[in-house]
């Protein structure tokens, strides 16, 4: 598998606040890698030292290139979705193809029509006539007619209901996602997204405290719905976290013997909101 990015030792200060605290971690081809953390844990630093945008501590590689020294090399193969798009609102659809298509030399207008075609968004309109959700409509429209190998998703779908954002995963995952390309994203909306993620980077106050792929989260990590009469006997095997609720306590373990715990209640794969919660609470015991 070809690495594409690999950070190793990286770091950034603010001050005095470390904003990122020796983070490694390698992403490679063909994998849709969900970033989470809490508020202030470093994620936008993070993918601000990824874009070259920020200057940094140790090393990092995205696409074989430093990112803040040979940024304009890099976004020839990067493309970046905030949570609030920066189009201009004066701008015409149509001249924002136009634009988009003298500038970028791999944008490929056809597929950028096509997608278009299928939306609500009309090629004579300004930006600022249309809603959050056309908006985020002709921000994809661009970027995925972009033959970019790295995708980066900050919070893509805040702000926009529930289809909108079922329809903006499902385009991504179905016209755009390949095993040559890459999608890096961040979302709180962790439940809306696990069923697509290959792996997990979980990052706390500048550290990633989680890096692993989803089937070795199934592998590692037991979630089970303990009988009232084995809580005892569930806590000698040390769960990360426990919860009661419905009778039964909800318990999650790392590496536990399957057996072991198939006698203690019911057996299932912790969602991903169930098991970061456990992993960030445990990293700040």
């Amino acid at each position: 598998m070809t690495d594409l990015i690999v950070a190793r030792g990286l770091g950034k200060s603010f001050g005095t606040t470390r904003a990122l605290n020796d983070v490694n971690f390698q992403v490679g081809a063909g994998r849709i890698v969900g970033l989470i953390g809490p508020n202030g844990a470093g994620k936008t630093t993070a993918l601000k030292a990824l874009l070259g945008l920020t200057r940094f501590d140790g090393e990092l590689s995205v696409l074989g290139l430093d990112p803040y020294r040979q940024r304009h090399r890099l976004m020839q193969d990067v493309c970046f979705i905030a949570d609030v798009a920066v189009l201009p609102r004066w701008i015409r659809v149509s001249q924002l193809i136009d634009f988009v298509a003298a500038t970028h030399p791999k944008f490929r207008r056809a597929i950028c029509e096509q997608f278009l075609a299928r939306s609500d968004v009309k090629k004579t309109s300004r930006v600022k006539e249309l809603s959050k959700g056309m908006v985020t409509q002709l921000h994809l429209a661009l970027v995925m007619a972009i033959d970019a190998k790295l995708l980066v998703l900050d919070e893509p779908t805040l702000g926009l209901d529930i289809l909108m954002r079922k329809q903006f995963y499902e385009t991504l995952l179905n016209e755009y996602f390949d095993e040559q390309r890459t999608i890096l994203v961040t979302t709180h909306q962790v439940e809306e997204i696990e069923h697509i993620l290959t792996d997990l980077l979980f990052i706390d106050r500048g550290r990633i405290v989680l890096d692993a792929t989803m089937d070795e989260v199934q592998e590692k990590y037991t979630q089970v719905s303990v009988r009232p009469e084995h809580v005892a006997a569930a806590r000698t095997h040390q769960p990360l976290a426990e919860r009661g609720g419905l009778g039964r306590t909800q318990m999650l373990f790392r590496d536990a013997p399957r057996a072991d715990l198939e006698r203690l209640g019911e057996v299932g794969v912790p969602s991903v909101a169930d098991l970061f919660v456990a992993v960030i609470q445990g990293a700040r015991a």
